[in-house]
């Protein structure tokens, strides 16, 4: 394993070039795939957290929950109690690199109508999550 040293962030970082590293926020509470709508929201509202990062079984992030996008789920016609999170997600749902610029991180997250996105390293695994500012 290579250690690497880390800088810490100026505070006049140019705005042009600035990266989803600089603007994300800590990953907050992540569950795995295999988790139920239900079960999912308990943890939610256990950890006053509006969204939950999901990971497989390797512990390699997949994708992001909304409690709004699970609510939603929860009060349709067709839900069952053996909804799993990986059944919404498919098989990876959008996520973003901490090089990414922010203009083009929001570009996507607005084109695809997201409200947070995942970041991930280069293995997959969660390093924090961009949310849009309203």
């Amino acid at each position: 394993m290579t250690l690497v040293q880390m800088q810490p962030r100026s505070a006049n970082t140019n705005p042009v070039h600035r990266t989803v590293g600089d603007a994300m926020e800590a990953a907050g509470p992540q569950v795995c795939d295999d988790m139920t709508v239900e079960v999912a929201l308990a943890v939610m509202a256990g950890a006053r957290a509006g969204h939950l990062l999901v990971c497989d079984e390797d512990g390699l992030c997949t994708g992001l929950v909304t409690q709004a996008r699970l609510t939603a789920i929860r009060d349709s016609a067709a839900y069952t109690d053996r909804v799993r999170l990986r059944d919404l997600l498919g098989d990876r749902g959008p996520v973003a690199s901490p090089v990414t610029t922010m203009a083009e991180a929001e570009h996507a997250m607005r084109y695809r109508r997201l409200d947070a996105l995942p970041v991930v390293d280069d293995q997959g695994s969660a390093l924090g999550v961009l949310a849009l500012a309203r």
